[in-house]
């Protein structure tokens, strides 16, 4: 039950939605028992963004939420991917992309909870 919100302030057509879609899909295999099947993603382009006070950088806000968590390292090799993903795709730098992840043992689906 993964859900990865990612906010920049790139324009982000629907060719590089659907790329970055793809991509998010594949990743989120990086954390053990998830996967596509139950992955939901929001991808916001053109939002007003600064970092250290500066608003002509290209930058990304990543939040990973994820139903019964993982690793410490099962995350930093998903901030790895995050990172390149949205490099390749939307030319961010590394050091320009904040991911947050958040575990969580409720999360409601389908009128219950796990």
């Amino acid at each position: 039950m993964p859900f990865i919100s990612t906010k920049t302030n790139v324009s982000v057509d629907k060719e590089k939605e659907i790329q970055i879609k793809e991509k998010l899909g594949q990743a989120i295999a990086l954390l053990p028992g998830k996967s596509e099947n139950w992955l939901m993603l929001s991808i916001e382009g053109d939002v007003p963004m600064y970092f250290r006070g500066d608003d002509s950088e290209p930058v990304a806000f990543v939040d990973v939420k994820v139903y019964g968590g993982a690793s410490s390292d099962a995350y930093g090799k998903m901030t790895k991917e995050l990172t390149a993903i949205l490099g390749d795709i939307l030319g961010i730098a590394p050091d320009h992309v904040y991911v947050c992840y958040m575990a969580t043992s409720d999360w409601g689906w389908n009128g219950n909870n796990f």
